[in-house]
C-alpha cells in the first residue's frame, strides 16, 4: 500500500501523494516545492536554466559572453515571449534562438537509434519534475493539485479525487470547468500553458487539451476493462495491489508508464499536434497504445508482418493512421537500419479521404513528406520510383498498366496501411499492390515453366518486404484470416482492439441503438388487367412491392412521419443545429424522397427546414431529360459536406453515397427506408455515433428492418470480432474437382494455355490470338449446354474458385502449380463467357397497377442496445456457389436422391438436384419473401414459400421432361424436396439477418 499517513487515507490527497511518490521512485522525477513555480511566467525557472547549462554548455557560454550579468534573465525573457507567440508545443520541439545565432533546445527527443551517443546523452539530460499544490493564479489563491514539467516547462496539470470521499473524476472535470478559468492565467492558457489537463481518481482518467470554462470538453483516457470501459485491477509482481490508474506512473507488463520519460517525450515529440481548426490533438490511450505497440513489434520483427487494428468507428482512426505512417518511416532497428522505406496508405474509396489527407498534412513536420495521389496511376508510379516517404492512394490505382511496368521495388521495405480493410483489399486489388511492391529487376537466369508458375503463385502470398497495417471497425471473416494474429486457440484475432462497447461505455461515441423505432407499411393494389402475365414470378412480385413503396402516396406518408418527427424530437438538439439523414434503397428512391420532402415542406410552409440529396450519375427527370445531384442542390458535388454543415440544410437524402465514410457530428437522426444487413447496417448507422458538445442522444426510425435484424447485424462487431474456426484450405481442391467435373474445360488445354502464358520471355499481345483460341474451346462447350441452370452454376463456381484461390494464396504458401494454372485459365474463361441474357422486363407503371390503399403503422419503439456478452462469431469461408449445404442438409439430400431413383428407376445425381436450390435461391432474393419467413411462424410462411418456389422449379426443369413429369405427379417426392428447401431457406434467413 502507498506510504501515506493514516489520517490522509480517506482524503483526496491520498491518491495525489501516491501518484507523486511513484513518479519520483519509479520514473526518476524530481519533486519540487510549490514556490519553485513562477506564477507570472508559469515556469520553474531554476530547472529551465539547469537543463540549458548542463545539456548545452557551449551555447550557454556564448550566451554569458554576449549578455554578461544578464544571461539568465535574457534567455527566460526570450522563452516567455516565444511561449506566448508560438506556444509550448512549438517551443519544446523547435527551441528558441537569441542574437547572435545562439540556439537552445528546450527538450531533447529520443533518437531513432543509440548509435549517436551525443543525442542519447542529450535525451537523458531531460529533467522531468513534479510539483504538488501549485498556486498558479495571478489573480487569487487558486491551486492545481499537481503539475508535471519537462525541463521546467509545464506540460500537464492534474486534478485528483478520491472515491472514498464521495467524489470522482467527474467532480474533477467540473472543478476544471467551474473553478479553473484560463483567462489571464499563463499555466492554463491554451497553447501558452500546459499541453493537457487530466481529471482523475484512483479508477478513471479523462483529459482535455483546452480549458474553456463550461465549454471544456473531456475525453476518456482509460485502458479498457473486460471488453468495456474503465480500467482493470492492477496487481504487482510481488502480489501488491495498485490503483487502477497505475499505468500513468508505473511500468506494467503491458507497457511503459504514460508519464515515463520514454512515453511522455514521445507524445510531445511525435503525437500532439494542432489541427487546422485550432484543436490541440492529444492521443487517447487506445491510439497511443496501438501506435507504440505496432512500432515496437515492427522494430523487433522487421517487415513482412500483418497487423489487424480493430478500432470502433468514430474513435479517431484518421489520427491513428497518420501517426502510424509518420512513425513507420522514421523507425530504425537498434543497429540503425530503417525498418521501412515508404509508408503507403490505401483507401478503398474511389476518391481520397479528405479528412485523412488533412490529418497527414497536419502531422507533417518536414514539408514534402506526404504525396497524395489524386491524379493518375502514372503519378503513383513516379512517387514509388522516386522513393516518396508517405504515399496516399486509392487501391484501384495499383491495378493499372502503369504499375505493371514498375521494377526494382523488391529491395525496398513497405508499410502498407489500409484504411477500412475489407474483402476488396484481400482480393485482386491487393494482389496488384503486392506485385507492384515486390517487382524485381529482369532476371536473366533461365527458369523452367514450373519455376515461373511457382514464382507467380508465391508473389500472391506474404512478402518479406511488405508489412500490412489493416484498420477497420468491422472486420469480415476474410479480413480476420488475412491480417489477424493467431492466438493460443489457433484462430485469428486483432493485434489491437478498441471495441464499440468500450467506446460507448466511455462516452466517446454514442449508442445509436438506444432510441430505435420501427414502422410497418401496408398496401393494397389493384391490377388493371386481372390476368396480366407480366405479374408472374418472384421478380415481378419484387417490382410490384417496389412500385407500392415508391408510389407518391407512399412516399408522402413516410415523409410526413420523418419531417414531423424531426421537428418535434430532433430539431432542437445542438441548439438548433441538428441534422438528419434519410437512407433510401436506390437512386430513384432518393430522387422521389427529395421531391416528396420538398412538396411536404412547401405544403406546411416549413421555411426553416432545408433538404439536400446525394446520388451518383444522372437520373430521368420525368420530362424526357436527365437531372443530377448538383442540379437539384444548386451547387457542385464537392461542396455538399460543407453546405450540409451550415445552417441552411437539415435533411440529407442518400442512396449509397455518404452511407459510409461520412463524418458529420451534427447528425442526430436517421430515417431508414432500405433493407440493411450485416456490415452495411453497422457502417450505415454508425454515421450517427459521433459525439459533439450538446449532443446527448440519437434517433433511428426504420421502415424496413426489425430491431432484432439490426441487433444481429451489430453483434459480431460489438466487442472483439472472432471467427468460429479458420476456413479449411482444402476446399480449394473440392472447387477444382467440381469445375473439372462439369466437363467444360480440359486439362490438356489448360497445359497448352499455360505453356504460352508462362513463357520465360513473358506473354505479349502477339500471343493473345493463340490464348483466346484455346479458351474458346471451353466457351463453345459451355454454350452447347442446353441447361441454363447448369451453365450458371459453372460460372459461379469459376468465380468462387478465383476468389478463394486469391484469398488462400495471400495467407499461405500453396506449393501447387496446378492451382495457379487453373486460376489463370479460369479467369480468362470467366471473362469470355457471354453475359446471361436478360429478357426485357418493363417496370410496373400506373397503367398496370393502382395503389388503392397505403398505411404506415408504428410497430415497435425502444432500446436495441447490446450488452456485455451479446456477441456472435463470424463463420469461416465454407460455402461456394452451387452447394450451400450443411452436413445434415447434404445427408438429407442424398437420402432424397436415393429414394427418388429407387422409386422411379432413374439415375439423377446431386448435380441434377442443384437446380432445385437455384430456384429456391432465386425466390429468396425477394426481400418480401425474406420478411415473410422472418416475421411469421413456419406453418404460416410455408405456404407462401411453396407457392413462390413451385413455378420457378417447373421453369428450371422445363427442358427435362422426365424430371418435370415426376415433379408434377409425385407429390410425396415433391414434398420431401420442399421440406429440405424450406428448412434451408429458414436457415439462410437466420444467418443473413
Amino acid at each position: 500500500m502507498p506510504n501515506i499517513a493514516l489520517a490522509s487515507l480517506h482524503r483526496e490527497i491520498a491518491v495525489q501523494e501516491h501518484f507523486v511518490q511513484q513518479l519520483v521512485a519509479e520514473q526518476g522525477y524530481r519533486e519540487r516545492r510549490p514556490e519553485d513555480h513562477d506564477k507570472p511566467l508559469a515556469l520553474d525557472v531554476e530547472l529551465v536554466c539547469e537543463f540549458l547549462k548542463a545539456s548545452q554548455p557551449e551555447a550557454w557560454k556564448a550566451l554569458e559572453a554576449q549578455y554578461p550579468g544578464s544571461a539568465q534573465r535574457t534567455v527566460i525573457d526570450q522563452l516567455s515571449k516565444m511561449l506566448k507567440r508560438v506556444g509550448t508545443l512549438e517551443v519544446l520541439r523547435q527551441g528558441i534562438k537569441l542574437v547572435p545565432n545562439i540556439k537552445f533546445q528546450l527538450c531533447a527527443f529520443k533518437p531513432a537509434s543509440s548509435i549517436n551517443w551525443d543525442l542519447v546523452r542529450l535525451y537523458e539530460a531531460n529533467i522531468l519534475s513534479v510539483i504538488q499544490e501549485v498556486e498558479y493564479s495571478t489573480k487569487n489563491g487558486n491551486r492545481i493539485d499537481t503539475v508535471l514539467y519537462v525541463n521546467g516547462i509545464p506540460v500537464a496539470t492534474c486534478e485528483f479525487k478520491n472515491t472514498l470521499t464521495g467524489s470522482n473524476y467527474k467532480t474533477a472535470e467540473k472543478q476544471y470547468k467551474k473553478d479553473r478559468s484560463p483567462a489571464g492565467e499563463p499555466l492554463l492558457t491554451f497553447k501558452r500553458g500546459a499541453l493537457v489537463h487530466f481529471a482523475l481518481d484512483q479508477d478513471y482518467v479523462s483529459m482535455a487539451t483546452r480549458l474553456a470554462n463550461g465549454k471544456t470538453f473531456f475525453l476518456p483516457f482509460n485502458r479498457g476493462r473486460d471488453g468495456g470501459g474503465g480500467n482493470p485491477d492492477v496487481k504487482l509482481e510481488d502480489g501488491t495491489d495498485e490503483f487502477r490508474i497505475a499505468y500513468l506512473y508505473r511500468d506494467l507488463p503491458n507497457g511503459r508508464a504514460i508519464f515515463s520519460r520514454e512515453v511522455l517525450l514521445d507524445i510531445i515529440g511525435r503525437f500532439i499536434h494542432l489541427n487546422e481548426d485550432g484543436v490541440m490533438i492529444f492521443p487517447r490511450f487506445q491510439q497511443l497504445d496501438a501506435v507504440r505497440k505496432l512500432m515496437a513489434h515492427a522494430r523487433d520483427h522487421g517487415s513482412g508482418q500483418n497487423y489487424l487494428i480493430q478500432h470502433s468507428a468514430g474513435s479517431g482512426k484518421s489520427n491513428t493512421i497518420g501517426w502510424t505512417a509518420h512513425q513507420a518511416i522514421k523507425l530504425h532497428t537498434e543497429s540503425d537500419q530503417s525498418v521501412f522505406d515508404t509508408a503507403i496508405i490505401l483507401t478503398d474509396r474511389r476518391v481520397l479521404d479528405r479528412q485523412l489527407q488533412k490529418t497527414l498534412t497536419e502531422l507533417e513536420q518536414t514539408p514534402g513528406v506526404v504525396r497524395a495521389i489524386d491524379g493518375t496511376s502514372r503519378q503513383l508510379k513516379e512517387a514509388l520510383e522516386a522513393g516518396a516517404k508517405i504515399i496516399v492512394s486509392t487501391i484501384q490505382k495499383f491495378s493499372t498498366e502503369h504499375l505493371t511496368a514498375i521494377s526494382a521495388q523488391a529491395h525496398k521495405q513497405f508499410a502498407v496501411i489500409m484504411d477500412e480493410a475489407h474483402s476488396s483489399q484481400s482480393g485482386k486489388a491487393a494482389e496488384a499492390v503486392s506485385k507492384a511492391l515486390t517487382a524485381k529487376e529482369v532476371d536473366e537466369d533461365e527458369r523452367s515453366a514450373e519455376d515461373i508458375i511457382l514464382a507467380f503463385q508465391n508473389e500472391r502470398g506474404p512478402q518479406a518486404n511488405i508489412s500490412y497495417f489493416a484498420f477497420t471497425a468491422t472486420p469480415r471473416n476474410v479480413t480476420l484470416e488475412r491480417f489477424g494474429v493467431t492466438g493460443e486457440d489457433g484462430k485469428p484475432h486483432p493485434f489491437h482492439l478498441y471495441s464499440m462497447r468500450q467506446a460507448i461505455e466511455e462516452g466517446f461515441i454514442l449508442d445509436v441503438l438506444k432510441n430505435y423505432s420501427t414502422y410497418q407499411a401496408y398496401y393494397e393494389l389493384e391490377k388493371t388487367i386481372e390476368d396480366d402475365p407480366r405479374f408472374e414470378g418472384s421478380k415481378a412480385q419484387r417490382k410490384v412491392a417496389k412500385f407500392a413503396h415508391l408510389h407518391d402516396d407512399a412516399i408522402d406518408q413516410k415523409v410526413e412521419v420523418m419531417v414531423e418527427h424531426f421537428r418535434r424530437h430532433v430539431m432542437q438538439e445542438l441548439g438548433g443545429e441538428a441534422k438528419a439523414m434519410v437512407v433510401t434503397a436506390s437512386r430513384d428512391a432518393a430522387l422521389k424522397y427529395f421531391r416528396g420532402v420538398e412538396r411536404y415542406l412547401a405544403s406546411k410552409n416549413y421555411d426553416d427546414l432545408g433538404v439536400l440529396v446525394a446520388f451518383s450519375g444522372a437520373l430521368p427527370d420525368g420530362a424526357g431529360g436527365e437531372i443530377t445531384e448538383p442540379e437539384l442542390n444548386g451547387f457542385a458535388e464537392t461542396e455538399l459536406p460543407k453546405k450540409f454543415d451550415g445552417s441552411d440544410y437539415h435533411l440529407l437524402i442518400v442512396a449509397e453515397k455518404y452511407q459510409t465514410g461520412f463524418d458529420q457530428p451534427k447528425l442526430c437522426a436517421m430515417y431508414v427506408d432500405r433493407k440493411l444487413a450485416g456490415l452495411q447496417a453497422v457502417q450505415t448507422l454508425s454515421r450517427l455515433n459521433r459525439t459533439k458538445r450538446g449532443k446527448e442522444r440519437t434517433f433511428v426510425l426504420d421502415f424496413q428492418n426489425s430491431i432484432e435484424d439490426i441487433q444481429e447485424a451489430f453483434k459480431p462487431f460489438f466487442e472483439t470480432t472472432t471467427l468460429e474456426e479458420r476456413s479449411d484450405p482444402n476446399q480449394i481442391y473440392e472447387l477444382e474437382q467440381k469445375i473439372i467435373g462439369y466437363g467444360f474445360i480440359d486439362r490438356a488445354e489448360i497445359d497448352r494455355f499455360c505453356e504460352i502464358f508462362f513463357r520465360e520471355e513473358g506473354v505479349t499481345t502477339a500471343d493473345r490470338p493463340a490464348l483466346e483460341a484455346i479458351v474458346r474451346n471451353a466457351v463453345d462447350r459451355w454454350q452447347a449446354e442446353d441447361d441454363e441452370g447448369r451453365r450458371e452454376e459453372f460460372r459461379q463456381l469459376l468465380k468462387s474458385y478465383q476468389r478463394f484461390y486469391v484469398f488462400l494464396a495471400q495467407i499461405m504458401t500453396l506449393g501447387d502449380t496446378w492451382l495457379e494454372k487453373l486460376y489463370v485459365y479460369a479467369s480468362w474463361v470467366d471473362r469470355k463467357l457471354p453475359d446471361r441474357e436478360q429478357p426485357e422486363d418493363p417496370d410496373i407503371t400506373d397503367d398496370m397497377l393502382r395503389l388503392t390503399a397505403f398505411k404506415v403503422e408504428h410497430k415497435a419503439e425502444g432500446s436495441a442496445s447490446l450488452h456485455a456478452g451479446e456477441t456472435t462469431e463470424l463463420k469461416p469461408i465454407s460455402e461456394f456457389a452451387a452447394k450451400p449445404f450443411t452436413e445434415k442438409e447434404a445427408k438429407t439430400l442424398q437420402e432424397i436422391i436415393d429414394a427418388f431413383n429407387e422409386r422411379h428407376g432413374t439415375k439423377f445425381s446431386e448435380a441434377d438436384y442443384l437446380r432445385f436450390f437455384a430456384a429456391s435461391e432465386k425466390v429468396m432474393e425477394d426481400p418480401n419473401m425474406q420478411a415473410t419467413l422472418k416475421n411469421n411462424p413456419p406453418d404460416v410462411s410455408r405456404g407462401s414459400f411453396e407457392k413462390a418456389v413451385y413455378p420457378e422449379i417447373i421453369q428450371a426443369f422445363q427442358r427435362d421432361r422426365e424430371m418435370s413429369n415426376i415433379i408434377l405427379t409425385d407429390g410425396e417426392a415433391r414434398a420431401k424436396v420442399f421440406d429440405l428447401l424450406f428448412s434451408m431457406a429458414l436457415r439462410q434467413v437466420k444467418e443473413t439477418a
